[in-house]
């Protein structure tokens, strides 16, 4: 046993120094590359549409000088805004080459992309970061900044020329009646491609963009409203009387009622539906419109919060109920008695024709209904805000209109029954009337027919023309 263990241990030592003595030779050195020197054959960058395909900058570095292949060298082109720097540069990858160049179309994305306006001189920062191809031994290279303007690409569909766009449709506050309220359902112009506003839409319903208030002519469509969740958002076009294109389709509204905020960009031909707060809702169906609760009239809980309120026109004595949704499935409320509701009651009654106001609380089973007549009152002449100058009621379009005479100043707001419990005003200006809120002013001297829709459950609205 010692011997082989003696013999193991010679053979080791051998492979040692056989080992020791063929000796590696030394890694390869390699020196590191010097900063490039970056220059721009121009200082300042303005093009214009017809520049498109055409080369606009080009830009070109001295060689960094790293110890291989010059045509495997790794360089990246950065460009910033003035200011920030390069925290989050657009990037360019090149190999090998000591120069590149733009095109205007893609200088300007980049631009744009920036959040630079149309038509409007910035600083860019440029930079070149060159390297071996694994990244190591990184060089920077001198900044130089130069003026650039973006230019205003074609649009994918042309906005409307009188730069203002409205909402109408079902699934809005005023129908499909044609001119629209305004402020209400008016978009505010963002820049000349982006309009934005926010809007009552009516669940499951749809809608038209128009440029011009009050004509049918021109309007802004989908292609297919059929496609899954386009309501939320997708692609648009323009349709008219004399330019029929596929575009042809109505809006699809979101599947749940409430206040939306619309984005409209025409520069990519597209929309986007955002949700701001979305209603809980109840069902009126009753004898006077067959018992189909999917087309009744709704109340609306704007918080849902179990406090719900609408208005609802009864053309004779009528027997209803509430139900939680558009069909028999969900809760059913009857008559519980003494101005309570009960999911085991009879039908509730109404007295009618009447335009009722009602409300429900389903926290403690509370309702009330309330008929009003509706009038305008206001500093306007025949009124002094003593005198009511009655409205009519259309039960077609289940609106309320009248007319007064303004001058320069005057204010108004409208009021129920003649009495100051129930009265409606515009606070903000914004064309939605709140209980109780601001006089409705600065409308241009003249006669006026004064529209009132109090149909949209939790959404009320006005018209003047």
């Amino acid at each position: 046993m010692k011997n082989i263990l003696k013999t193991f241990l010679i053979m080791l030592g051998a492979v040692s120094i056989f080992i020791a003595c063929n000796k590696v030779d030394d890694l390869p050195f390699y020196p590191s590359g010097s900063a490039p020197v970056l220059s721009s054959d121009v200082a300042t960058v303005a093009p214009m549409p017809a520049d498109s395909s055409n080369t606009v900058l080009t830009l070109s570095w001295s060689n960094p000088k790293y110890a291989l292949d010059s045509s495997t060298v790794k360089y990246v082109v950065q460009i910033d805004s003035s200011g920030k720097n390069f925290s989050n540069p657009y990037t360019r990858e090149v190999t090998g080459s000591l120069s590149t160049s733009f095109v205007a179309k893609d200088l300007n994305a980049v631009l744009l992309d920036f959040g630079f306006d149309f038509g409007v001189s910035y600083s860019i920062d440029i930079r070149v970061v060159s390297s071996y191809p694994n990244n190591n031994d990184q060089q920077f290279s001198n900044t130089i900044t130069i003026q650039a303007t973006p230019y205003i690409v074609p649009p994918k569909v042309m906005p409307p020329t009188a730069h203002t766009l409205y909402i109408v449709g079902d699934a809005t506050a005023g129908g499909w009646n044609n001119p629209v309220p305004v402020p209400a359902q008016q978009f505010t112009m963002l820049d000349s491609v982006t309009y934005e506003g926010t809007f009552y839409l009516a669940g499951g319903r749809q809608y038209l963009l128009l440029p011009v208030n009050g004509s049918w002519d021109e309007k802004y469509a989908v292609k297919d409203n059929t496609i899954p969740n386009l309501s939320a958002g997708g692609d648009f076009g323009y349709y008219s009387s004399t330019n029929q294109t596929e575009f042809n389709s109505n809006f699809p509204a979101p599947p749940a009622t409430g206040m939306y905020t619309i984005h409209v960009d025409f520069q990519h031909g597209a929309f986007t539906v955002t949700p701001v707060k979305t209603f809980a809702l109840l069902y009126v169906p009753g004898d006077y419109q067959n018992w189909d609760p999917a087309s009744a009239p709704q109340l609306a809980s704007v918080n849902s919060d179990g406090k719900y309120e609408g208005y609802v026109y009864f053309p004779s004595n009528s027997k209803f109920k509430f139900t939680s949704q558009p069909n028999w499935d969900g809760t059913n409320y009857g008559d519980g008695g003494a101005g309570q509701i009960s999911t085991s009651g009879d039908n509730l009654s109404i007295s009618g024709p009447a335009y009722y106001k009602i409300n429900v609380n389903t926290n403690d089973n509370t309702w009330s209904a309330t008929p009003t007549t509706w009038g305008l009152i206001g500093s306007f002449a025949g009124s002094g805000w003593s005198n009511d100058v009655d409205m009519t009621f259309d039960s077609n379009s289940n609106t309320w209109t009248g007319t007064i005479t303004i001058a320069d100043g005057d204010e108004f707001k409208f009021r129920a029954n003649h009495d100051w419990g129930l009265n409606y005003g515009d606070s903000g200006a914004d064309g939605s009337l709140e209980e109780g809120g601001d006089n409705i002013k600065g409308i241009a001297a003249g006669t006026h027919t004064v529209t009132l829709y109090l149909s949209n459950a939790g959404y009320y609205t006005y018209k003047i023309q």
